[in-house]
């Protein structure tokens, strides 16, 4: 069967469209970037990854995890409360069961969730049960929020160790709850140390935040100074 000119040309720019289409599909599949698996277990498709805690003054608690090296952002907000879109107003000043609290988006391959865990401890009073420092009321409670499973189970094993070791003198009564809604606070609360440096620094010296976490951790130091000096001897 004589075949034409035109359908002979036609015939060969399909072969060279169907050989150029295997050679970018096969560019592709190598430029996939394989999944990120942190120190956690965690899978990830990115180098980003959150978790929420609520450590009293949402200021106070920005300001300590924004010094954390893999630390890429800070957000301040509400959650545990079943009210929507609540206010600083509400949240403060009445019932909600909201607490104010951070979201910290985080480098994973820089800091672990367990790293994070262990920073937020040690900044915070976790044997205050009426809220946290000069600031009173459920809406300042410290608490963990996991977001999935595995930082549910690093959460509670960190916290099992800690109250194991002896290092505080009270027992620990910050919550570990399932993350709900995250609500974003008002724009003047984020990064608020930042905007009002004075009357930041005016207020977490007043409220005597720091004064405290030290008198609460100096188990934890005196346990290191002697264990470094048995070492030494």
């Amino acid at each position: 069967m004589q075949v034409s000119r035109s359908n002979m040309i036609l015939a060969g720019l399909a072969s060279i469209a169907a050989i150029a289409t295997f050679f970018v599909t096969a560019e592709a599949e190598n430029d996939i970037t394989p999944p990120v698996v942190t120190a956690d277990g965690v899978t990830l498709t990115d180098a980003r990854a959150e978790a929420i805690f609520a450590g009293g003054c949402f200021w106070c608690v920005e300001s300590d995890f924004d010094k954390v090296t893999g630390v890429v952002e800070t957000v301040s907000g509400y959650i545990g409360g079943e009210l929507e879109n609540p206010t600083y107003k509400q949240v403060s000043y009445t019932e909600t069961g909201h607490h104010e609290a951070v979201k910290i988006v985080y480098d994973p391959n820089t800091v672990s969730y367990s790293e994070l865990v262990e920073f937020f401890w040690r900044h915070i009073d976790p044997t205050d049960a009426g809220g946290q420092f000069c600031d009173r009321g459920t809406s300042y409670l410290s608490a963990i929020f996991p977001i999935d499973a595995t930082q549910q189970e690093i959460a509670e094993r960190s916290k099992a160790a800690l109250e194991t070791s002896g290092v505080l003198a009270a027992p620990i009564v910050t919550e570990i709850e399932p993350a709900g809604t995250f609500w974003r606070a008002e724009e003047y609360h984020q990064d608020y140390y930042l905007k009002n440096r004075i009357h930041y620094a005016r207020y977490r010296r007043g409220c005597g935040r720091d004064r405290r976490i030290a008198d609460v951790w100096a188990g934890e130091k005196l346990t290191q100074s002697a264990s470094n000096a048995g070492h030494g001897s």
